[in-house]
């Protein structure tokens, strides 16, 4: 097993939290996503989602004594700068009253931060890490973990923010999804550095909620082989390019209706298994650091 990223692996299509969640969802989508790569504006709420995560980035890089709020207030501006010049494109989907608004709101969510969190009383072993591991059977994971916390005595936390709101009807699958993700980096850390985590964090900034769990080793290992169930059905389905719809309530969000089949739409040309460099959509750091509402 092989827990940094090489030249070779980085060729292969790899299993990243997203991507596996849209193929439990609908096998369809994860198509339309990881395969098509169809386009798929972010909202606004996505790219206030984007800021706040690259200004809590910037803060952790501050000495601890200067994180207070003031600093943090401070970090929004670069912040959006710096999620512009990753993405160029953004700069003109916001107009000066959208991104003033914006970037008001991404302020509101970091002030509610230090309810949460005292971030001048630790530091991070790293923000934003990319993370690529293979496991025993040959199953490739790869993400981008917002925040890892070692104690002094070794105790491992993964930490992930969430800046988006749930509708009432579907915050259980929301709770869900976010869980999921946090035990897929579990098993790429444990996999990856041979420790347990000890505690898996979600932040609800809009929410003013942590949630902390701590899983078990029994737990971790019993969801590493969903993992593997989860890529080999991709892989199955890949081979052949039938990736069926799955009706839910979340077709209500899908952004993808013109080309699904239960809307009446047409999906189109099945371009194949990808045979060339490929990431399955884990490495966009924009994508990453958004997330839709549910």
């Amino acid at each position: 097993m092989s827990g940094e990223p090489g030249n070779q692996a980085r060729k292969r299509p790899a299993l990243s939290p997203s991507r596996a969640a849209d193929f439990k969802q609908c096998p369809l989508l994860y198509r339309f996503r990881a395969i098509d790569r169809l386009p798929e504006p972010p909202s606004t709420a996505q790219l206030r989602g984007s800021v706040v995560h690259a200004a809590l980035e910037q803060l952790y890089g501050l000495p601890a004594a200067e994180r207070g709020p003031q600093a943090v207030d401070a970090l929004v501006n670069p912040a959006w700068e710096q999620v512009i010049a990753d993405e160029p494109e953004l700069a003109g989907q916001l107009d000066t009253e959208q991104q003033a608004q914006l970037l008001d709101e991404a302020r509101r969510l970091l002030s509610g931060y230090y309810r949460l969190e005292d971030p001048t009383r630790f530091d991070p072993q790293s923000c934003e890490q990319r993370i690529e591991v293979e496991l025993a059977d040959g199953t490739l994971l790869r993400g981008i973990i917002d925040r890892i916390d070692v104690a002094p005595t070794g105790e491992l936390r993964v930490v992930d923010y969430k800046t988006g709101k749930a509708p009432p009807e579907a915050r259980a699958l929301a709770e869900f999804k976010a869980m999921f993700q946090m035990k897929f980096y579990a098993v790429a850390l444990l996999r990856s550095r041979g420790v347990l985590p000890t505690r898996l964090r979600l932040i609800y900034l809009a929410d003013g909620q942590l949630l902390d769990y701590s899983p078990d080793e029994a737990e971790l290992l019993r969801f590493e082989k969903t993992l593997t169930a989860i890529w080999r059905a991709i892989q199955s389905a890949g081979a052949t390019g039938d990736f069926r719809p799955r009706p839910s309530r979340m077709c209500d969000w899908c952004p993808h209706h013109e080309h699904c089949p239960i809307f009446g739409g047409t999906p189109p040309p099945y371009p194949g298994w990808p045979d060339k460099p490929w990431d399955g959509g884990a490495d966009a750091v924009l994508q990453h650091r958004t997330e839709p509402a549910a």
